[in-house]
């Protein structure tokens, strides 16, 4: 009988890999990622066109070489991957090999070029870039008890939760290294550790080393939600999102389920020399996004051209914004190229 049929209690990662992945699951649902809530790629063109300008940095570190590889890992509907291809130059177009890696059914509308994947390309030499993709790698989440002791929380169907077994093993090496619960050992007593949470990222370490060693030479981007070793969030930050509005994470299949990442850990997970931590507002502005408002006599002599590039400052600084899109985490990683995202 399945866990649906007795809602019986289950950590939160099968919980969340059924109702996210299962047969008729969050992310296999006609409307797609973009029915539910708004990424980068949905706010602005200019993201996909960030994208291709990486993508050609990459190139040319590369030498420019006959076949360039673009892997777009959790692609959605095809949205970032289509606006990459359109992007693109031409002539660096014509030598993209494009992937979209996705587990949902291909879009009968997609254009010809792209290869529809459920994971990746076994050896890539290009741009691997995955944006939103590991908030959704299902992962256990931890909680303490009035003991100071950290269990496992398990939880129904209906997003009922409970207290299971303590956490052990590898995941409790992670939570020691990584998201020590009630801080520097000895700062909080039992009782004041009580209710503090952590959501175990072994999973995604493992799941972007993975994607990474298919990696032989070029580079691998993770943009997500994301926090520091310095700063986690005392309580977690799991959290459901359902027709553009944050809700409470039931595992039912009837929202997303999510919660950010600890990219520093994935960046440990498979430590290459060529490894930067930097945010969103950052990497885009090194790629040429900004939001400087256009000089204001454009208006009288073109002013048609002034309302279109006051429109793209505004979609630019809504990518870049502070306490916005800005603050998202990227995880950049080298394989036998210099560094392509500086100024």
């Amino acid at each position: 009988m399945t866990a649906e049929a007795t809602d019986e209690w289950r950590g939160w990662r099968a919980a969340a890999e059924s109702a996210l992945y299962g047969p008729g699951g969050f992310y296999r649902r006609p409307e797609g990622p973009a029915g539910h809530f708004r990424t980068s790629v949905h706010a602005s063109s200019l993201f996909a066109g960030a994208v291709a300008r990486l993508l050609c940095r990459v190139d040319e570190a590369l030498g420019r070489p006959a076949s360039l590889d673009f892997v777009d890992m959790a692609a959605g509907r095809g949205e970032l991957i289509t606006g990459v291809l359109a992007a693109l130059p031409a002539e660096v177009a014509a030598r993209t090999r494009a992937y979209a890696v996705e587990i949902a059914a291909r879009p009968h509308t997609l254009d010809h070029r792209i290869e529809w994947l459920p994971e990746p390309p076994p050896r890539i030499m290009g741009l691997l870039f995955a944006n939103e993709w590991l908030d959704n790698v299902p992962v256990e989440v931890a909680e303490v008890d009035s003991t100071g002791v950290p269990r496992l929380v398990l939880v129904r169907r209906d997003g009922t939760e409970r207290l299971g077994e303590p956490v052990a093993g590898a995941e409790a090496e992670w939570l020691a290294r990584w998201w020590p619960l009630g801080g520097a050992e000895g700062a909080l007593d039992g009782e004041e550790q009580a209710g503090l949470r952590a959501e175990i990222g072994l999973p995604r370490d493992e799941a972007w080393a993975g994607v990474v060693a298919a990696l032989d030479r070029g580079l691998a981007v993770a943009v997500d939600y994301a926090h520091r070793a310095d700063a986690r969030p005392p309580f977690g930050t799991l959290t459901g999102f359902r027709e553009g509005r944050e809700t409470a994470p039931v595992p039912d299949g009837s929202c997303d389920i999510t919660a950010h990442v600890a990219l520093d850990a994935c960046a440990t997970a498979c430590a290459l020399p060529g490894t930067r931590l930097l945010s969103q507002r950052d990497a885009l502005r090194a790629l040429g996004l900004t939001g400087t408002r256009p000089p204001l006599e454009l208006a009288s002599t073109r002013p048609a051209d002034y309302v279109r590039a006051l429109a793209s400052a505004g979609e630019a600084a809504e990518l870049t914004a502070l306490g916005g899109l800005g603050d998202f985490g990227w995880l950049t990683q080298s394989v036998g190229i210099p560094d392509v995202l500086t100024d």
